[in-house]
């Protein structure tokens, strides 16, 4: 697994690097202290498996750095990973492509997870009792019961799949998720929601029209009690806990 961390703080970088080259053997940690410099490294490198980007360097906003990169290298993962524990910053970050947010403050067990579920194709976000700042828009809503769609018989397997997202980085879901009774179909567009799939490539996997995963979106949105895709990021966050014991050390 080869990463490309970007920190325009020496000490910080030097540190992160030590943590990340910790997390497993197999682990390799090239160090950007510049927005200039990991252009560069892309540039001349194409095995880079995921993008650890600072929102404060001294050459570019990180959020302008994340939009140009998710365009130019969009199978690239991107994890901000920064000072700021800000709600706003999460929310735009997410709207802007990245794959999960990590303050810097969070310890390495924590890390270390949700690293692993970013490489298996999830989002991660922090809790969201995060500053004292308004968040650019409303917090997620509790999920309400009473939903108009219908639970359907045998759909626990599908909201396995859902889970497996959270799961898969030691985290084990609440009731919230059963509550939401979602149809089979809108569990699948969850599921891909989860992993920052636009709504033309889950229209493709899922074999049906764009029009008719807009359809499945806004019910879900509407399950959710959110008004966005990133707030249903958000809000599946929300209703998740992680394990006390759960740690990955090695990426596997």
């Amino acid at each position: 697994m080869r990463v490309l961390l970007i920190d325009d703080h020496p000490l910080i970088l030097a540190a992160l690097q030590t943590v990340i080259q910790g997390l497993g053997e197999d682990v390799q940690v090239l160090g950007a202290d510049s927005a200039a410099q990991a252009r560069d490294t892309l540039k001349s490198r194409q095995d880079f498996d995921l993008v650890l980007l600072d929102l404060n360097l001294g050459d570019a906003s990180g959020f302008d750095v994340l939009e140009e990169f998710r365009a130019q290298y969009p199978s690239l993962p991107v994890v901000v990973i920064s000072a700021s524990d800000r709600a706003s910053d999460v929310i735009r970050a997410i709207d802007q492509g990245a794959m999960g947010f990590i303050p810097k403050r969070t310890g390495n067990d924590v890390l270390a997870q949700a690293l692993k579920l970013v490489m298996s194709g999830g989002i991660y976000v922090p809790p969201m009792s995060l500053g004292s700042d308004a968040p650019a828009e409303p917090e997620p809503a509790p999920a309400s019961a009473a939903v108009a769609a219908e639970a359907a018989p045998g759909n626990n397997a599908k909201l396995n799949q859902v889970q497996a997202l959270a799961s898969q980085a030691g985290y084990q879901t609440t009731e919230g998720l059963e509550s939401l009774q979602l149809t089979p179909r809108q569990t699948d567009v969850l599921a891909l929601l989860l992993q920052g799939k636009p709504n033309k490539i889950i229209a493709r996997e899922l074999g049906v029209s764009v029009e008719t995963i807009k359809d499945h979106v806004a019910a879900v949105l509407k399950a959710l009690g959110v008004s966005s895709r990133t707030q249903a990021v958000l809000a599946v966050g929300q209703m998740v806990q992680r394990q006390p014991n759960a740690a990955f050390t090695t990426f596997r």
